[in-house]
């Protein structure tokens, strides 16, 4: 008569068996390099539960970080807003308002980048130049309000009359998800008009 197996004997191979298919799905589905674990063989009973807990704690931590890191490029930094309002603020110098402007406000221009894009007001709150919508040129916008109730145009022109330059807070729809979600802007006063470039969070 064929011996029978030990119950723990069982459990260890399957043990090993979901280890292998997590491992697996791992490396197919985020491309992940894949550690390999130590001998689960039936003769090296030191392979306990609690190992191949911390192991499968470790693949998903592993996993957690590698999607962060894909989605990361798809926003803006702060760094990356405030470098695109000074190069936009050195275009218009180099070229003009007109030129500039227009620039600005193309969909398919050298300002526009992922969800970054620059804006121009005047002091009073009209919209001069805009990367995402067009349709707000020459609209007042002073007195508009975000889903809270914040006048955040207001608080550009208060923040470029009183500072010259900051941040302000507000939420404002996302050009690449079209959510409206929270927003910082970066501002700044260029002779008389204010420059704009904002980040999602």
């Amino acid at each position: 008569m064929a011996a029978t197996q030990e119950p723990s004997s069982l459990r260890n191979e399957a043990d090993e068996a979901v280890a292998l298919v997590i491992a697996c799905s791992a490396r197919e589905t985020l491309g992940l390099q894949v550690v390999r674990l130590p001998d689960l063989s039936r003769d090296q009973g030191n392979f306990t539960m609690k190992k191949l807990f911390h192991g499968i704690v470790f693949g998903l931590l592993a996993l957690s970080l590698n999607m962060g890191a894909m989605a990361a490029p798809d926003k803006g930094t702060a760094e990356e807003a405030t470098a695109l309002v000074k190069k936009a603020a050195a275009y218009m110098k180099a070229n003009g308002k007109d030129k500039a402007f227009a620039e600005f406000s193309n969909p398919n221009g050298q300002f526009k980048d992922r969800d970054l894009y620059i804006t121009v007001l005047d002091m009073s709150g009209k919209v001069l130049a805009h990367g995402a919508n067009a349709k707000l040129i020459d609209k007042s916008l002073i007195e508009l309000k975000d889903v809270d109730g914040k006048y955040f145009v207001k608080g550009f022109v208060e923040v470029a009359g009183s500072k010259g330059k900051g941040w302000v807070d507000y939420k404002w729809p996302n050009p690449i998800t079209k959510a409206v979600e929270p927003k910082s802007s970066y501002v700044e006063k260029v002779d008389d008009v204010i420059f704009m470039g904002g980040i999602y969070k």
